[in-house]
C-alpha cells in the first residue's frame, strides 16, 4: 500500500513512530494531486512550496523532542470558504476572485494547532450554497466514480479530494448536508457535529446552530481522529471506537412525511439493514415527526443568507447566481414574526426527537433522496414522478435532521448498478456525537470494504 493509500491513523502512527517523516507524506499527497486533480478539479488553490516548507519544520521540531499533535505532519486542504492566512480564500465567488485573508478560520487555526500541514483549498459552490459543486472561478468538481456526475457539496472538493487519495482528512461546512451529501455522493465519511462541538466560523450571527463546521474522512476511525482534534472539550469522543451493539434500539425510516426518494436509493439503503442486524440491533420502523422542518428550514435559512451576504450581494448583483438571489430575496421578505415562529418550531422539532429518541438511540435513514445525477444539471427537479418546487428539494434527507442539531454521520452503504455511491446516515440522540462514530465505525465492520473509485479517470481536464 502506498503512502497516499494509507488510512490518516496508520500516517499518524507511522510518522509518531519516525517511520514515515512529515515531508514524505506531504510529498507523496502532492504527488498524487499532480496526477489526479486535473482530471476532476477537487484542489484549486495549491501551496506545494509552503506545504514542504512546514513539513520539514514539523520534522525538525519532532527531532527535537517538542511535543506534536495528534495531526503532525498530516496533509491537509482547507474548503474554499474557511478563511487561511496567506492563501486565497475565493468563497467560490468573482466577487472575492483575489482575497487573501490575513487570519485564520478558527478551525484551521484549531487544525494547525493539532499539527495538520495545509496544502491548498477545495472547490465549493458560490458562497457554498447548493450541494452541487461549481462556480464562476473554478468550474466544477467531478464525481471520482464516474467524472460525468456530480460530486454533491457544498463540501464537494473535499470528498473527491479524500475518495482518491489526494488527502487523507479534510474540513468541511454544512448547514443543511454540505458535509453529508458530498460524503454519500463520493463514497467517504462525512460528519455534522453537534452544535458547539467545534469552534464556529460562522460569525453572522451570535446564536444560529443552523450552519455547522465538521470533519470528513475516508472511514469512521479516521474521521474520530479528526474530530478528536477538533472538539474544543477534552474528552468528548475517546479513543475507543468499538462498542457491543446487541440489544440497541435503532429506528429505521420510512418516508419522512412523504419525501420523495429515488427507488435506488431506497433499495440499496434499505438493504443495508441487515448489517445492523447481524450486529444484534433491535430495528423497527419509525420515524420523527416531521411536521414543520420544511418551513423551518427554509426560513431559517433565508435569513441566515440575508445576514451574512446580504450587503455584499447589494453591491455585487450582477456577480452572483440566480439561486442566490432568490435566496436572499426570500430573506428580505421575512418579517420578525417569521423568523420567531421558525425559532419556535424548531423547538417543537427538537422536543418531539428527543422523545422519540429516548425511546430508540439511533435513527438511519438515506443521506440524499437521489444518486450522483449529471454534473451538468445545476439541481434535481424531480424525484419518482414528484416534481420539486426549489433547488433544495432533493436535500430534505439531510436538511430535516439539521433542523433538530442532532449529530449525524454520512456512511458509503452500496452501488447502483452502474457503480455510483449512496451514503446512509446514521442519526443520535442530542450531544451523543461519540455514539454514532462508534455505530458507523461497527456498521463499516459489518458492511465490508466499500469500493474505491479507479485511480486511472478518463475524460478531459476540467482545469
Amino acid at each position: 500500500m502506498t503512502i497516499w493509500q494509507q488510512p490518516a491513523v496508520e500516517l499518524a502512527r507511522l510518522i509518531r513512530a519516525k517511520e514515515l517523516s512529515a515531508r514524505e507524506v506531504v510529498a507523496a499527497h502532492l504527488a498524487r494531486i499532480e496526477s489526479v486533480n486535473p482530471r476532476v478539479n477537487a484542489i484549486v488553490t495549491l501551496v506545494a512550496d509552503r506545504a514542504m516548507e512546514e513539513a520539514l519544520a514539523a520534522d525538525e521540531r519532532q527531532a527535537r523532542g517538542e511535543a506534536i499533535g495528534p495531526l503532525h505532519g498530516l496533509p491537509i486542504a482547507h474548503k474554499d470558504l474557511q478563511a487561511t492566512a496567506g492563501i486565497r480564500t475565493t468563497f467560490g465567488s468573482p466577487i472575492f476572485r483575489d482575497h487573501v485573508p490575513d487570519a485564520d478560520a478558527p478551525i484551521v487555526s484549531c487544525l494547525r494547532h493539532a499539527g495538520a500541514i495545509t496544502i491548498g483549498k477545495t472547490n465549493t459552490p458560490e458562497f457554498g450554497a447548493g450541494s452541487q459543486t461549481f462556480n464562476p472561478i473554478f468550474g466544477a468538481t467531478l464525481n471520482p466514480y464516474d467524472p460525468t456526475k456530480t460530486c454533491g457539496g457544498s463540501s464537494g472538493g473535499a470528498a473527491v479530494a479524500l475518495a482518491l487519495g489526494m488527502l487523507p482528512i479534510a474540513d468541511g461546512t454544512d448547514m443543511g448536508g454540505s458535509l453529508r451529501n458530498p460524503a454519500a455522493f463520493c463514497g467517504v465519511v462525512g460528519m455534522r457535529p453537534s452544535a458547539g462541538r467545534i469552534s464556529w466560523t460562522d460569525r453572522s450571527s451570535a446564536w444560529s446552530s443552523l450552519s455547522v463546521d465538521g470533519p470528513m474522512a475516508r472511514s469512521a476511525a479516521d474521521l474520530a481522529l479528526l474530530f478528536r482534534a477538533l472538539s474544543p472539550a477534552a474528552g468528548v469522543v475517546e479513543d475507543v471506537l468499538e462498542r457491543d451493539f446487541a440489544g440497541t434500539r435503532v429506528a429505521w425510516w420510512t418516508d419522512l412525511g412523504g419525501v420523495p426518494f429515488d427507488s435506488r436509493v431506497r433499495r440499496i439503503v434499505n438493504a443495508a439493514r441487515a448489517s445492523f442486524e447481524a450486529l444484534g440491533c433491535l430495528i423497527e420502523d419509525a420515524e420523527p415527526d416531521w411536521n414543520g422542518a420544511d418551513e423551518t428550514f427554509r426560513t431559517l435559512r433565508a435569513w441566515a443568507f440575508v445576514r451574512k451576504h446580504g450587503p455584499t450581494v447589494a453591491k455585487h448583483r450582477a456577480l452572483v447566481k440566480e439561486t442566490i438571489l432568490e435566496e436572499i430575496a426570500r430573506g428580505e421578505r421575512l418579517q420578525p414574526r417569521d423568523v420567531a415562529n421558525a425559532e419556535a418550531c424548531r423547538d417543537r422539532l427538537r422536543h418531539r426527537a428527543a422523545e422519540f429518541m429516548a425511546r430508540c438511540e439511533f435513527f438511519v435513514l438515506p443521506t440524499v433522496q437521489v444518486p450522483p445525477f449529471d454534473v451538468d444539471q445545476p439541481f434535481i427537479r424531480e424525484i419518482d414522478g414528484v416534481r420539486l418546487e426549489s433547488y433544495i428539494d432533493w436535500m430534505k434527507s439531510c436538511y430535516y435532521i439539521s433542523t433538530i442539531g442532532h449529530p449525524a454521520v454520512s456512511v458509503p452503504c452500496g452501488l447502483t448498478a452502474d457503480g455510483l455511491p449512496i451514503g446512509l446516515q446514521i442519526v443520535g440522540r442530542d450531544a451523543d456525537d461519540r455514539g454514532v462514530l462508534q455505530l458507523a465505525h461497527a456498521y463499516e465492520l459489518a458492511r465490508g470494504p466499500f469500493p474505491r473509485p479507479l485511480s486511472g479517470l478518463s475524460g478531459p481536464s476540467r482545469q
